[in-house]
């Protein structure tokens, strides 16, 4: 409670020579547009759009680096216009590279382009298997040529879109939760009760020794604040805020009281990944 209680001061006040805490304001995603014909592109702000985000990224410069990642395993368009469903334009110098599968001029059908956009969007949210792959074998193709450079632009690509990936599915797994009580018993044998609604500490106490648990517990989720679901992976509070609920979670100990709806991640999700880099 301390902690977040901190963070949410630091975003309060920002502090100037304060550097343990990012600044909402500069966080970036990556987002799959939802149109006729879909692009990623980077935006500062989670709408309730029904489109997919990959984030939150702590600033531009980070969130290019994963965008650039899926543009090099994926040939889906980059230019920043919205296409008519019938677009009838000249397609640029990227189709001619193969890097775009050019729908501008109607040159495949929009089935063809679509199936391209479900595994973006199984990228982003499930699975980064693909990207990792690609990736990966160009990276190491650069270091037998000995173009180490080029190789560690690569690889800086990658380590940014599986951290971000595997941020949004950390976020998105407790943030969908609408209520989810947790205890743990601290050093002085009292225990520790938090109460978290879509990622935000909605209310938090400690048990008195001659309170009765369940009573306490329960009044405790009838007091605590009321949250509501915020858009896409954005929790109801920062991305600091729930990260470090999320660390409290994971510590040894914690047991879970109650939980509404289903808390999972992606078997096959890019935290695995990220924990090899």
């Amino acid at each position: 409670e301390a902690g977040v209680r901190e963070l949410r001061l630091i975003a309060e006040h920002k502090p100037p020579y304060n550097r343990r805490s990012g600044r909402p304001e500069k966080m970036h995603f990556v987002k799959l547009t939802q149109e006729p014909w879909p692009r990623l592109s980077l935006v500062k702000q989670v709408l309730d759009d029904d489109a997919d985000y990959l984030g939150p990224f702590g600033s531009k410069k980070v969130a290019e680096k994963a965008l650039q990642a899926l543009h090099d395993t994926f040939p889906i368009r980059q230019c920043s216009d919205r296409l008519p469903l019938l677009p009838r334009r000249t397609p640029c110098v990227l189709a001619e590279l193969h890097r775009c599968l050019s729908p501008c001029d109607q040159s495949i059908p929009s089935e063809t382009y679509a199936a391209l956009v479900s595994r973006v969007r199984e990228s982003l949210l499930h699975r980064p298997d693909e990207v990792v792959e690609t990736v990966t074998e160009r990276l190491t193709g650069l270091a037998e040529q000995e173009r180490f450079e080029e190789a560690a632009v690569h690889r800086d690509r990658l380590t940014s879109y599986l951290r971000a990936a595997a941020r949004t599915q950390r976020l998105t797994g407790l943030t969908r939760l609408p209520d989810l009580t947790a205890i743990r018993r601290e050093d002085d044998g009292r225990w520790a009760v938090h109460v978290v609604r879509h990622g935000r500490l909605a209310g938090a106490g400690v048990i008195p020794r001659e309170a009765s648990a369940h009573a306490y517990v329960a009044d405790l989720q009838l007091s605590a604040e009321t949250v509501l679901a915020a858009p896409g992976p954005v929790p109801a509070a920062s991305a600091e805020e729930t990260e470090l609920v999320l660390r409290w979670l994971e510590s040894p100990g914690v047991r879970l009281a109650h939980v509404e709806g289903e808390w999972t991640c992606p078997i096959g999700g890019a935290g695995r990944r990220a924990a090899a880099l």
